[in-house]
């Protein structure tokens, strides 16, 4: 499988070592648990990306970094039956316990999780403490810019 993560050049280095999530959390963890957000392809990790700028403003210095991990690495699909009704407006505990158990019981590499930004769509979260994670091939970043009209 194929994995695409956007960030700032500064941030490329440890793009993929779950340590923004820990310190921040996010929708499906929370403070203190490491998770790698990814998206299983370019143009929808841009717009998981877009969707937290700042309207007005393009950044100059975002990078691509695409990942791939072999197909018998064993992943998960989040069941959206077990999700709230408007899980998709909310970012409270009720959506990060799904991903903190899923990386404290430590079975799998990979969870496909649905994209809040794009419904139908569905991101794959990384755990970076898994033994797995050493099979994720992770490429050098490379510069990406969105379109002008994004932002005008």
């Amino acid at each position: 499988m194929r994995v695409w993560r956007i960030c700032r050049r500064l941030h490329a280095a440890g793009a993929f070592s779950g340590e923004g999530a820990r310190l921040y959390a996010g929708r499906w963890n929370s403070q203190g648990v490491s998770v790698v957000y990814t998206s299983p392809s370019l143009a929808l990790a841009a717009v998981e990306t877009f969707v937290h700028l700042e309207p007005s403003l393009q950044p100059d210095d975002l990078v691509s970094i695409e990942a791939e991990f072999p197909d018998d690495v064993p992943a998960e699909r989040l069941d959206l039956k077990s999700l709230p009704r408007n899980w998709h407006k909310l970012r409270d505990e009720s959506l990060r316990k799904f991903g903190d158990r899923w990386i404290g019981a430590g079975e799998t590499v990979a969870l496909h999780v649905p994209s809040a930004a794009i419904r139908g769509e569905w991101n794959v979260l990384l755990n970076p403490a898994h033994s797995d994670f050493r099979r994720v091939k992770i490429q050098h970043p490379k510069p990406f810019e969105f379109d002008l009209r994004m932002f005008s």
